[in-house]
């Protein structure tokens, strides 16, 4: 009875009971462990999930899909950086400044992109199991498809198997720890509310329009039009498709990597090639991350404005450049993109301290932004996954037409 009822409402109820207990029972402090142990249980499961995912579909994978993985990559980091800019211009246009302790006026210090590029370079290589225990889902990424590949040139094919059942006792797993998300959000919507009450949607008010307005722009305006401009079809019937089936669940677990299984079964449901799918989810899971993007932007402009640091329009869009990177290497679970925070900040010149107020006051306002934002990005793994599908369909089609008039 209790699986088969909706994930959706039974989550509802458990926002509903979570907020109406911290309203009235603050101090029963308890009903807060279990928001911590759902979000620990998703933090500890997801990076196995993502490794044993990568290694098993690259182990099996047929011929072809190259060409469909350049394509899903390219679409991937594109719509991550105009999501960045999207972001630059809606906090040029809506300034957000924020209540930071210290915040007087400091001299602006740019540090290169070529830092950036070699933290990302450095943790991409690091200890694969050390990976796993820090949720280093870059690196986590890179181990996998090289063990992926050699299980693929040398392995015999009952490993291979070995591995693929290790990938599905590992999803399944995961979806046991989200049925549990109802009590878990309970806990966490308690925790915030008894803390924080309701004050934290006013206080932040302007912050949290900003943060969710550009991710609602790129989910609902610059996403669909990429979509259109490679398929030629309307995109609205998928994209509505993509955010009842997976951006709904995303919203609630607050985790691209524990809605793995999830996109996995709405590519499985849209008819798309198990091969392909395999890969570019969990892959969209590490590096598709626009509303990543959009709020390492705006917290760090936010700060910006509010220490007093003059901020140019093209620093703003090398900033954009900046969060983009970043975001492909934002851990995967709740909260997960606020940690790049102070890397974002450090491109200011601005100190660490400071920076790491913004991140507080993320993680404040994170029961709305962080839900918005995992909701964007996960169902956007399925959305392009689809995407890239059908367009190199269509490029098939249109190859074979050529060919034929050539005859």
């Amino acid at each position: 009875m209790w699986t088969n009822t909706s994930l959706v409402l039974r989550i509802l109820v458990g926002l509903t009971v979570g907020a109406i207990l911290g309203l009235t029972l603050p101090g029963w402090t308890a009903i807060g462990i279990l928001g911590r142990m759902f979000v620990s249980a998703l933090k500890g499961i997801a990076p196995v999930l993502v490794a044993v995912l990568v290694m098993s579909s690259i182990a099996r994978a047929h011929g072809g899909l190259g060409r469909r993985f350049r394509t899903l990559i390219g679409v991937y980091l594109l719509s991550t950086f105009i999501a960045a800019v999207c972001a630059v211009v809606g906090s040029f246009l809506f300034p957000v400044t924020l209540n930071l302790e210290g915040s007087t006026e400091i001299e602006a210090t740019v540090s290169s992109l070529g830092d950036v590029f070699t933290n990302l370079l450095t943790n991409m290589v690091g200890n694969p199991v050390a990976a796993i225990a820090d949720a280093n889902y870059i690196a986590i990424l890179f181990w996998s498809i090289i063990l992926g590949v050699a299980l693929k040139t040398i392995a015999s094919k009952a490993t291979v198997n070995v591995v693929h059942d290790l990938s599905d006792v590992v999803s399944r797993v995961v979806k046991w720890v989200i049925q549990f998300a109802p009590f878990g959000i309970m806990g966490l919507v308690f925790t915030t509310v008894s803390e924080n009450g309701l004050s934290v949607f006013s206080t932040y008010g302007h912050l949290l329009l900003l943060l969710v307005g550009c991710m609602l722009v790129n989910a609902f305006v610059f996403n669909p039009l990429i979509s259109f401009l490679m398929t030629r079809r309307n995109p609205y019937p998928l994209l509505f498709t993509c955010l009842k089936e997976s951006g709904l669940q995303a919203f609630f677990t607050r985790s691209s990597a524990a809605n793995i299984p999830i996109n996995m079964t709405l590519c499985k449901k849209l008819g798309l090639d198990e091969d392909f799918y395999s890969v570019s989810i969990p892959l969209g899971a590490t590096i598709n991350m626009d509303g990543a993007a959009v709020t390492i932007t705006v917290f760090a402009l936010a700060v910006a404005h509010t220490v007093g640091v003059e901020v140019s329009f093209a620093s703003a869009l090398f900033l954009g450049v900046i969060a983009t990177l970043g975001a492909c290497g934002a851990s995967g679970v709740a909260g997960g993109s606020l940690l790049l925070i102070p890397m974002a900040c450090s491109f200011f010149g601005i100190p660490n301290d400071i920076a790491m107020q913004a991140v507080a006051v993320g993680f404040i306002v994170g029961v709305v932004q962080d839900s918005v934002e995992t909701c964007l990005n996960s169902s956007g793994d399925a959305f392009f996954t689809a995407t890239a599908e059908l367009y190199d369909r269509r490029k098939r089609v249109v190859e074979r037409r050529k060919m034929r008039s050539k005859k």
